[in-house]
């Protein structure tokens, strides 16, 4: 089924689905079956699964010199997410991102994901590679989620890059896409990131998962300006708990958002790690609850390898 499927049918029901890391390179598939074994209690209708695009490191040489190297620290997003379809009998959600791909190797992705009967992705350009100043799209490749949507949506249709081919077999994607309650931080404003938002769903997009936010009201801000631009797509809300002290400053640095006073209050006066993280799951359980309470379609939570914690918060909002 496709994720708009599952989310009209909730009725006034919450649902839960999660986020998973692939195990980085040498690991194993047991450790993507160790993370969501817990959490297959709360049957949630579809997983997603992250892709991570290739990182450049340096070698020293005998000469001095250093090599650069690409290497992809954690690959087999396709593989896991048919993996999870076969042992759980759960749709998977694969994460497709403009960095790394040209086209054609987007098409060609599209069509494995379609083989095996995966209906549905989440559409990202995805970030800057470590050390370059600004996202770099690879030659020949989508340099923009709205590119990449529109790339899906015409293979939807039948339309492949190749103009040859005539009555292509059409795919079957429901596409979904982020959306940033504080705003991306490279738009210049709101209503410019509210501007590509509306353009991806007139594209194809059919729903908008939220970057991770701690402030219930910023959310529900973001809703009512979407549905004020036009955007109707329904809107699902990215949950990910702070579990340690050091993340008051990490997480604003990486995702651009902010954290309200009095969570940060909360975690500052705490004196060890289990009591940082049980203010953080605190916290995120009252989130939770008012955003169920409020007749969220689902909350998806961004679980990072850490399953525990997110069984804990889910076993205390359902």
């Amino acid at each position: 089924m496709k994720v708009t499927e599952f989310l009209k049918q909730t009725g006034d029901k919450t649902l839960v689905s999660f986020e998973l890391l692939p195990p980085l390179k040498g690991g194993s598939i047991d450790a993507i079956f160790h993370t969501l074994d817990p959490l297959m209690e709360f049957k949630p209708p579809f997983i997603d699964v992250t892709y991570h695009r290739e990182e450049f490191i340096y070698n020293v040489q005998p000469s001095g010199y250093y090599q650069k190297i690409a290497i992809r620290k954690r690959p087999g997003t396709v593989g896991i997410c048919s993996a999870i379809m076969h042992h759980y009998g759960v749709q998977a959600v694969p994460h497709l991102i403009c960095g790394g791909f040209t086209r054609e190797d987007t098409e060609n992705a599209l069509i494995e994901l379609h083989f095996l009967n995966i209906k549905n992705v989440l559409a990202l350009r995805g970030d800057a590679r470590k050390f370059d100043e600004k996202f770099m799209p690879e030659p020949g490749g989508n340099a923009y989620a709205l590119d990449l949507v529109q790339q899906i949506d015409r293979m939807n249709k039948g339309i492949y890059l190749d103009p040859s081919i005539e009555n292509g077999s059409r795919t079957d994607f429901c596409i979904g896409v982020a959306g940033y309650p504080e705003k991306h931080f490279e738009a210049p404003n709101m209503q410019s990131d509210l501007d590509f938002t509306r353009k991806k769903i007139e594209n194809g997009a059919e729903y908008i998962v939220t970057q991770m936010f701690y402030d219930n009201k910023k959310f529900f801000d973001y809703v009512n300006t979407c549905r004020a631009a036009g955007i109707h797509a329904p809107i699902i809300p990215g949950i990910k708990p702070l579990t340690k002290k050091y993340q008051l400053n990490s997480v604003p640095r990486n995702f651009y958002i902010n954290i309200p006073d009095d969570l940060v209050k909360a975690i500052e006066k705490t004196h060890s790690d289990q009591a940082a993280k049980e203010a953080g799951i605190e916290w995120c359980v009252a989130q939770c609850k008012e955003l169920k309470a409020k007749g969220v379609p689902c909350l998806h939570f961004y679980t990072m390898g850490d399953s525990q914690t997110v069984k804990k918060i889910v076993e205390k909002i359902l």
